[in-house]
């Protein structure tokens, strides 16, 4: 099997210049990278990353954990932390937890087995303590969409909270007098958050929390259209609903379309999140802006700062929410 050493004679080059072009460093010149470069390829040579990764500590591999994989939220996570690595020449170990506290374990281990040089988590099941203590071990990790007070500069997130205050507000100083909540699954920090600022908002309006107002779902597009069935069933009159996430809201707009509820003429309709598709609906929804591309992209730098040693590069942790309004939701009459 060709060596690195053999790939150093024939090129006439040292091994750290060798070294240099393989690792792709900055500070090559371009006539050192094209003889070394024609060395590989006549000899066949492959890189040994594992054995590379061993004697330098460095395996330019990021290990990326997030809930699930399918669903518009993720894929903007994913591909933001994907092409921000790419473009620093590392690359992502993705895996999914399946949003289950023992899969999300084992799925930490085998990305430090793995050798990572770093973890970005995105993960609902593990307890705080448990990555309290992950945080202090010798493998960097950042958390998106996940705040933890001990370990404040290892979270990027948002404020959840205000989102739902945000997005029940703009309800509420538009006439409606009762809104009902369509919850995501309130096992989530997120998702008891969003609800959090749902219910405050009530309170600053001096509006009493109805249990009837609420479906506890689960962000799933099934969730949200059984959500918006019992509510109506429950209070055939509804004039205003807040959905944790865009995907139960569109749900819940086909379910009023398919019951003859003209949006947002009968009902106004809100959803959380952004996503792609959410102007594309039918009428365009209303939205709370979570910038999840741009905390991924944050999250890796973080990365790059912390492991990689980039140290100009400036970290944002808090991101923040605001109103997308569209076509969803309109000023309500109460006379």
């Amino acid at each position: 099997m060709t060596t690195i050493y053999e790939v150093s004679k024939l090129a006439g080059c040292s091994l750290s210049s060798v070294s240099r072009v393989m690792n792709k460093h900055e500070h090559v010149s371009e006539k050192t990278k094209l003889k070394v470069m024609d060395a590989m390829e006549k000899l066949n040579y492959r890189p040994n990353f594992t054995a590379r990764s061993l004697a330098s500590n460095c395996s330019n591999s990021v290990g990326v954990l997030v809930s699930e994989i399918s669903g518009p939220f993720y894929s903007d996570l994913l591909s933001g932390v994907e092409n921000e690595l790419s473009a620093a020449n590392k690359h992502a170990i993705i895996i999914s937890g399946q949003g289950n506290l023992q899969k999300e374990k084992d799925a930490i281990e085998f990305l430090i087995d793995r050798n990572c040089d770093a973890l970005i988590l995105s993960v609902d099941s593990v307890s705080d303590e448990y990555l309290i203590k992950l945080c202090d071990g010798s493998i960097p990790v950042i958390l998106i969409n996940r705040y933890i007070a001990e370990i404040e500069q290892n979270c990027i997130y948002i404020d959840n909270e205000l989102g739902g205050y945000m997005a029940t507000k703009h309800l509420l100083d538009s006439g409606h007098s009762e809104v009902a909540y369509i919850s995501g699954l309130l096992t989530k920090a997120d998702a008891r958050d969003r609800l959090s600022g749902y219910k405050k908002a009530l309170k600053e309006f001096h509006i009493t929390f109805d249990e009837t107002l609420l479906y506890k779902a689960d962000y799933t597009t099934k969730g949200g259209r059984e959500g918006m069935l019992t509510l109506l069933e429950n209070n055939p009159k509804l004039t205003a609903v807040v959905c944790a996430n865009d995907e139960m809201a569109s749900a819940a707009m086909r379910v009023a379309r398919e019951k003859k509820i003209n949006i947002p003429d009968d009902c106004s309709i809100i959803g959380f999140d952004n996503v792609y598709f959410s102007e594309y609906l039918y009428p365009q929804l209303t939205t709370i802006e979570n910038p999840v591309n741009k905390m991924a992209r944050m999250a890796v730098r973080w990365v790059l700062k912390n492991k990689y040693k980039q140290s100009k590069i400036t970290i944002q942790n808090l991101f923040a929410t605001e109103l997308v309004l569209r076509e969803s939701t309109q000023e309500h009459d109460n006379t």
